[in-house]
């Protein structure tokens, strides 16, 4: 006969017990009860300055855990915490760090994932090709053609994207789109509107670049814009494309010839 919770629970609840005056059960009657010894019950008594001191000891400790923790405005690990208290001369174990962290609660947030990266891994747009551009933008009018997608704000909190089409030799917006989401539907709405209405000055020595955004790789099944033929160089190649706004890092697909 008992109950299912540690010893030192139910030492602490007979303790609680007999401390009524109401109370008509005796101790050992509780203690059976509760599925611990009587001996038992009077040793935790006996302990209990030794218990008070211990946990004094613990809130010191934790004190010094939580300037640690607190240092220079951002959460820490027990690690990191065990590398402050050494700097400023104290020895705690990482184990014990580790105790008092769970038994006063305090956590230290783990970072998400990042949900671009997840996204390009879920697509194999982590693909590395040959650098088409080379950091040659400015070739001739309609060569190289840099896209890709920004954010634009309005009102207190709203929010749509931007896809644009910007030729690097002359600087000129060639097809732009506006969306409310993400979606794929308006970088394929801003290509079929560059086809649409430049097709006839394009030819299939014309190239696209792109950053390495998820909505431009192409994987079998999943390239949104069916007729460019993408190509992702390694990003470490590039630096930034510069005042034009457009990124140089990234997919540079071909289009084909236009009649």
């Amino acid at each position: 006969m008992g109950i299912q919770a540690p010893a030192e629970v139910k030492f602490a609840l007979i303790y609680e017990a007999i401390q009524h005056d109401d109370n008509a059960l005796s101790i050992s009657y509780m203690c059976q009860i509760a599925g611990v010894s009587r001996s038992g019950f009077y040793t935790w008594m006996s302990a209990a300055p030794a218990r008070q001191k211990r946990e004094d000891h613990d809130k010191a400790d934790f004190a010094l855990i939580l300037e640690a923790y607190r240092f220079r405005g951002y959460a820490k690990g027990a690690r990191s915490i065990h590398m402050r208290l050494l700097h400023v001369g104290i020895i705690m174990n990482v184990k014990k760090i580790r105790r008092l962290m769970n038994k006063y609660n305090l956590f230290c947030p783990i970072r998400k994932a990042n949900p671009y990266r997840r996204m390009a891994k879920a697509l194999a747009t982590n693909n590395v090709a040959p650098n088409v551009v080379n950091r040659k933008f400015k070739q001739k009018p309609r060569k190289v053609l840099l896209t890709d997608i920004t954010y634009l704000f309005f009102g207190s909190e709203g929010k749509c994207y931007l896809s644009t089409i910007l030729d690097a030799f002359t600087h000129e917006i060639l097809a732009y789109c506006v969306s409310l989401s993400l979606k794929v539907d308006f970088v394929i709405a801003t290509v079929g509107q560059l086809v649409a209405e430049h097709g006839s000055t394009l030819d299939n020595e014309s190239i696209v670049h792109s950053d390495q955004g998820a909505h431009y790789p192409k994987k079998r099944g999943r390239c949104p814009v069916e007729p460019l033929r993408y190509h992702i160089p390694d990003p470490q190649q590039f630096s930034g494309w510069g005042s034009s706004g457009e990124q140089d890092a990234g997919n540079t697909p071909h289009l084909p010839q236009w009649p």
